[in-house]
């Protein structure tokens, strides 16, 4: 978008631009599914479940979670955008729909011309031409012969491109922005063709008459519209451009570039020294990180091992080098997301993800000692508990770690969590693996108790 405002929007190779502002929405879906391997840092996983919050109160121990806790919010609210945006569009194409079936219909040799009684719109849509009855006879050949540009040049099809783009994305304004561009580059498309059918002068002053009337519909093509008069007037009176300037499109690729190997090297985590953390104020934002930080030291003793064996391994054919990586890797952990069947949880359907979640919760929400918190003059408010753990290859809970606002706090967390079954172990390729959990717990202090 910032390439085409500063540097293509002022040429006159408006076709060009039109394909560019159509091909480069299309474009910014496709280029995260590309990963060029020469980008990409090989960095492993750090296979982690990220488990809901949990909130528990001190009057009241939570046994099951309420079914408001249970909705993503996020996805509702998308939801309803969707819903809403779906609705009016719908409701402007009845619109126009009702237009042509209670006006008169006039059939022309490749499209048809809609006169609307008492009114002075102008605007198209597809092969309909919508004229207002008003509109004086002498300036129609004139608006017609704009519109025809485009009916002909199917400009509805890509207003209606971004259009389902903005129904589907309406939260993002970027697309907002494109579908205003995309309709004043169509107004200068049929500007650059109805201005060799007459002199540029009068088709300016229909422009200038400030007689048209505006309909609100952002999928139709308008021949009047006042925000669009003056950049339309400075385009039809603009010199054409040389066309040495074509070469501003190659501006893309560096552009494109630098995009692929954003979005080849997105997923590898940032090392954070230990040195950054010392200048946090939060405590929690330095456990977060000290954590983050230990488990990328992990990653990278084992991308030495994988270093070290990659030599050896490019001595074997392909599906020799797979096995024998296979065998390296141990598959000890593994990522939830790519698992064939996660861990079971005991009375859970086998590798049901949120089962698990749930009766985890209700472990700790049955088992964890919810006075203590009011017990140990702690201020009111939020605290927020960060806690991991794995279960291993057996199905036992293990190297259970926690970070907790008060010493007897993280001590009775680490007993509830200690205290889970054991579980069914997860399986990758038939093989039982270990899997790490991550739950972030937040108990609500109610009164302040300090001395």
């Amino acid at each position: 978008m910032a390439l085409y405002d500063f540097i293509l929007s002022k040429e006159t190779f408006f076709v060009k631009n039109r394909w560019y502002l159509l091909s480069t929405p299309i474009l910014s879906f496709l280029l995260p599914l590309v990963k060029i391997p020469t980008f990409k840092k090989a960095v492993p996983q750090e296979f982690i479940i990220y488990l809901p919050e949990i909130v528990l109160s001190p009057q009241k121990v939570i046994q099951e979670a309420s079914w408001y806790q249970s909705i993503n919010y996020i996805d509702v609210f998308l939801g309803i955008g969707f819903i809403v945006f779906s609705i009016f569009f719908i409701a402007k194409l009845l619109q126009i729909i009702h237009l042509i079936k209670t006006h008169k219909l006039i059939k022309k040799e490749g499209f048809t011309l809609v006169i609307i009684a008492n009114k002075t719109k102008a605007f198209s849509f597809f092969n309909y031409i919508f004229l207002g009855e008003e509109i004086p006879e002498t300036q129609r050949p004139q608006i017609i012969a704009h519109e025809l540009v485009h009916s002909k040049q199917k400009h509805s099809l890509d207003l209606l491109f971004f259009e389902f783009l903005k129904i589907a994305m309406w939260f993002n304004p970027i697309i907002f922005l494109y579908q205003k561009r995309i309709r004043l580059l169509h107004e200068y498309i049929s500007d650059e063709v109805a201005t060799k059918l007459l002199p540029k002068e009068n088709y300016i002053n229909h422009l200038l008459s400030n007689f048209f009337q505006v309909e609100n519909i952002a999928f139709i093509n308008q021949f009047y519209k006042q925000t669009f008069i003056k950049k339309r007037i400075i385009m039809i009176t603009k010199k054409q451009s040389n066309k040495i300037n074509q070469l501003k499109y190659l501006l893309l690729i560096p552009v494109l570039i630098s995009m692929l190997f954003y979005t080849s090297c997105s997923d590898s985590p940032e090392i954070i020294e230990n040195e950054t953390l010392e200048n946090l104020s939060s405590d929690l934002e330095v456990e977060r990180l000290l954590r983050e930080n230990q488990l990328l030291k992990d990653s990278l003793i084992k991308i030495k091992k994988q270093v070290e064996i990659r030599s050896n391994l490019k001595r074997f054919s392909k599906n020799n080098m797979l096995e024998n990586y296979k065998n390296f890797t141990n598959k000890e952990e593994i990522s939830f997301m790519k698992i064939d069947k996660a861990p079971t949880f005991p009375g859970c359907e086998s590798g049901d993800k949120n089962c698990f979640s749930k009766m985890v919760q209700k472990h700790f929400s049955k088992n964890f000692d919810a006075k203590l918190p009011n017990q140990l003059n702690l201020s009111s408010g939020r605290k927020r508990i960060f806690i991991m753990f794995k279960i291993d290859k057996d199905g036992n809970v293990v190297e259970v770690k926690a970070r907790a606002p008060h010493e007897k706090i993280k001590e009775e967390v680490l007993r509830v969590m200690q205290s889970l079954p054991k579980m069914i172990p997860g399986e990758q390729d038939g093989k039982p693996v270990a899997v790490k959990y991550s739950i972030p717990f937040v108990i609500a202090v109610e009164g302040n108790n300090k001395n």
